[in-house]
């Protein structure tokens, strides 16, 4: 994990992609209103991984949401990163940990949370929802609150 000054992949015309679980590829720099509380928030239409048993594809869209303290994640190494997912087997709802997992070490947000929305395999779609507020702080609360009243207004699911 990278900050700013050693960004390798922004601007990079020798792009490797790399199909493995890999954090190492996640770099930051410096949020330039440290002292604002403000949404960040990154879709990813396309993602992929793998079933851990059947090692059939699983597709979702992956949402990233965080509240910046110091540090951000650069998009391009977040998208590279998302990319070793694609023959990475876990769970759906160890993805979505593992992603909030790594993020937090990596930046120390202040909040963040992360929803797969799953594509149907054999009839049934999963939802992972997870997020981490920063102890001791009003985010704490926040995350406490968001997590127990999540999906009171579920979507209507149709096939996606």
């Amino acid at each position: 994990m990278r900050e700013r000054g050693e960004l390798t992949h922004l601007g990079s015309q020798g792009t490797t992609y790399t199909y493995e679980y890999d954090p190492s590829l996640l770099e930051t720099f410096d949020n330039k209103h440290p002292e604002n509380d403000y949404y960040v928030k990154f879709n990813c239409p396309e993602f992929t991984s793998l079933c851990p048993i059947t090692g059939q594809p699983d597709f979702a869209t992956i949402t990233i949401s965080y509240v910046p303290n110091i540090k951000m994640v650069e998009s391009k190494s977040l998208k590279l990163y998302l990319f070793t997912f694609r023959n990475h087997g876990d769970f759906h709802e160890d993805v979505v940990n593992v992603i909030m997992k790594d993020l937090i070490k990596l930046m120390d947000p202040k909040y963040i949370e992360v929803t797969g929305k799953f594509l149907p395999r054999g009839g049934l779609s999963i939802d992972p929802y997870c997020n981490y507020g920063k102890p001791g702080t009003k985010w704490e609360e926040v995350a406490w609150n968001r997590l127990s009243n999540h999906d009171l207004y579920p979507e209507k699911v149709d096939n996606r």
